[in-house]
């Protein structure tokens, strides 16, 4: 059987197990403290390789086929398991069962038929009377079961024999060693001898899975329930990487429980310090098992089927779960953008990642301070360009930044791809010919998605006041349309856009729409912080002349007049920004009427749920005419009433029931309307109410499957092609 490797490809079992023979054969020779050095060095460098896949690796998220949930409805299973390796740990096997007991729990005890020390049948009985359950762990535990197939057959039968003597059902093998197809050699009901993610095990190969699942026999009758660990080993938390809490164990335990799984965890009696041992430096507090015993009795009580291995196996034989294997992702995302304040861009890469892909992400960064590289919830975010500065008043100014960043966006991209090849590519635009950067995954057969965020000649006519038919503007409309034609997929971000792009560059058969749906566990109702009686108006995105914020500060004149602890708050940066912040020094609203840096999106979510209203002022004479501005949508999730300029876009998509209209351009009207908001209670419950429930209906959980489906579409494409050219 070929297991999925914890990192992004897969392994050979032959490698490991060369690696491993070598290792067993002079590990008898090697001082511990030789040998934990080693591990520790080896673990650090593994630890900054593999942050993507380990403690949790999403792509293990997938319930085997058919899979019909947990005993009693319960949300996940919680099986708790020792490997009893020396007299040290059988010495503390009834110091531990009895910690487990007095909490209220019981376990599997796994003890080596052949080791140093012989498990006694007094204990064995006393285990077995008292709940707990007695598996077979091995023979030697010497490293060396898996070594020959002939010598493993031998070993097989004297496993056995004891797991007859001893009335045991399950086995485990020493040090995580594996071969899933030689265990059929065994009479057992399970297997506990792989882990769904565990980089740091001589053999690192892992199931990529939290579920139990089948393992069918030649015969397509017999077979055996394969158990992973799904929590990481004690020894590898607290003695090799010297943790000093539970808290990786509690992070696993709580995204498990979210996706369902089963929570099972292998402790050593031989590392616990029930304090009786003098030398610490081999062992760790018994507080910590015992913390993390409590922290699942106490978050999750009534939500756990506390089942022993045995439980867990005769649970499934009877509908025998097949695991589902779906092979990671690799898609890279291009933006000319600042990752964290781009909700969109957030998002898609976000959903990859929650689902076990890898995603690396080319944007910009927002100062000279900020990391160049950094994992943000499992996303890989490459920062390869400062943010300009400078502001962007002529043509060529505007331009240059986005040819730089292209070019280095390819340079990056080929020598990436070349390295490791990617399944998809996606890109978002502005500018159109960012696209053209993939140009080396696109000879290779890999897909290319181009994401129209703005209609590019339209953005930058209202931008730069050009002319619709100037010779620029024809330019970009034939940028445009070699984007398209190069593009395999083009997402468009509103459907008025959707016929105007799709038959001026006749790509109806390649475009389609994704609206900039809210992410609402991130945009969410929260309680309200502020206590500061001000009258809060909030507008949160990027200054431009579309944008209107001019208007905003017009009617913030008669608003402060008849409202004096009422203020405009403005959380953007822009090319309008310095004409916006001269002219509210003009009107004299410099007390009513404050400017905010950018903020990142989970920064600015609760600035904005703290708003007494959002405003969203475009100009409908304008490229804002028929943008969609996803601050709407935003503002409704965190129950903030919004009100809004009446563009083509929005009555689209709304109506008077859920936010507040005035005429676009109209100052007057803005101050009317923001009025009315301010003084009617009842409108103002109205508007929260109609916006929440519009929210719930159209949100990003109700679209992502959409574009999930379109990446593994095309992904599969690009496998499928690569198939055929290497041929």
């Amino acid at each position: 059987m070929a297991i999925q490797s914890a990192g992004d490809g897969r392994s050979s079992p032959e490698t490991p197990m060369l690696r491993n023979r070598i290792y067993y054969q002079v590990k008898p020779y090697l001082p511990r403290r030789f040998r934990m050095a080693l591990r520790r060095a080896v673990a650090r460098k593994t630890l900054r390789a593999c942050q993507d896949v380990w403690p949790i690796h999403r792509a293990a998220s997938l319930p085997p086929e058919g899979w019909p949930g947990w005993p009693g409805g319960k949300k996940f299973a919680l099986v708790l398991t020792h490997d009893v390796e020396a007299a040290r740990g059988l010495a503390q096997v009834r110091d531990l069962s009895m910690l487990e007991q007095k909490l209220g729990f019981r376990s599997s005890f796994n003890f080596v038929p052949e080791g140093r020390h012989r498990v006694t049948a007094d204990m064995r009985e006393y285990l077995a009377q008292n709940g707990f359950e007695v598996g077979v762990h091995d023979l030697h535990h010497d490293g060396k079961l898996f070594r020959e197939r002939r010598e493993f057959s031998r070993k097989a039968r004297r496993i056995n024999q004891y797991l007859k003597d001893w009335g045991a059902k399950g086995f485990r093998s020493g040090f995580m060693h594996h071969n899933l197809d030689w265990i059929h050699d065994l009479d057992i009901r399970y297997d506990s001898s792989t882990f769904d993610t565990d980089p740091f095990e001589p053999q690192p190969d892992g199931v990529t899975t939290i579920f139990p699942f089948w393992m069918e026999g030649v015969d397509g009758r017999s077979g055996y329930i394969e158990l992973p660990y799904t929590l990481p080993q004690d020894s590898t938390l607290f003695l090799l990487l010297k943790e000093q809490s539970p808290e990786i164990w509690k992070r696993k335990l709580d995204w498990i429980v979210e996706c369902g799984g089963m929570a099972l965890v292998n402790v050593h009696p031989d590392y616990i310090n029930f304090g009786n041992i003098t030398n610490g430096t081999r062992t760790y507090p018994h507080v910590y098992y015992q913390e993390f015993l409590e922290y699942v009795r106490g978050t999750y009580a009534n939500l756990y089927w506390h089942a022993l291995p045995r439980d867990v196996a005769e649970f499934c034989w009877g509908f025998r779960p097949v695991r589902r294997e779906r092979l990671p992702r690799r898609v890279c995302m291009l933006t000319h953008s600042i990752y964290e304040s781009d909700n969109r861009v957030m998002r898609y890469a976000g959903a990859l990642a929650e689902r076990g892909d890898r995603v690396d992400v080319l944007c910009l960064k927002r100062d000279r301070h900020q990391t160049s590289d950094e994992i943000m919830n499992h996303v890989w975010v490459h920062r390869i360009q400062r943010r300009s500065k400078k502001k962007t008043k002529g043509q060529i100014s505007y331009l240059l930044p986005l040819l730089s960043f292209w070019t280095r966006c390819t340079l990056w991209l080929t020598r990436k791809h070349l390295w490791r090849r990617y399944d998809l590519i996606h890109v978002h635009n502005v500018p159109d010919f960012l696209v053209f950067a993939a140009w080396c995954p696109k000879l290779t057969g890999t897909r290319v998605i181009l994401d129209i965020h703005d209609i590019v000649p339209e953005f930058f006519a209202s931008k730069f006041g050009t002319h619709q038919n100037s010779r620029t503007i024809r330019l970009l409309k034939w940028m445009e349309r070699m984007s398209a034609r190069y593009a395999d997929q083009v997402i468009i971000s509103n459907h008025l856009w959707l016929e105007k792009y799709a038959n001026r560059n006749q790509a109806e058969d390649k475009c389609c729409v994704l609206i900039n749906f809210v992410d609402t566990r991130i945009f969410r109702p929260r309680p309200r912080a502020r206590r500061d009686g001000k009258i809060i108006i909030l507008f949160p995105g990027s200054l431009q002349w579309h944008q209107g914020l001019d208007i905003a500060i017009r009617a913030m004149k008669s608003i402060a007049t008849e409202m004096p602890q009422a203020e405009l708050h403005i959380y953007g940066d822009g090319n309008m920004k310095d004409s916006l912040v001269t002219l509210a020094n003009e009107l004299g609203l410099n007390d009513h009427v404050r400017f905010f840096n950018p903020l990142p999106v989970r920064e600015i979510a609760d600035i904005m749920a703290n708003a007494d209203i959002g405003v969203v002022p475009k100009r409908a004479d304008s490229f804002g005419n028929e943008a969609y501005s996803t601050k709407v949508m935003e503002f409704m999730s965190l129950g903030v009433p919004v009100v809004l300029s009446d563009t083509k876009i929005d009555h689209y998509y709304f109506d008077n029931s859920c936010v507040r209209f005035f005429e676009s351009g109209n100052p007057h009207a803005l101050a009317g309307a923001l009025r009315d908001v301010l003084q009617d209670d009842q409108l103002r419950r109205r508007l929260v109410a109609c916006g929440s429930e519009h929210a719930t209906r159209n949100n990003w959980q109700s679209a992502k499957s959409e574009y999930l489906k379109l990446v593994d579409d095309l992904s599969a494409q690009t496998t499928n092609q690569t198939r055929f050219t290497t041929r």
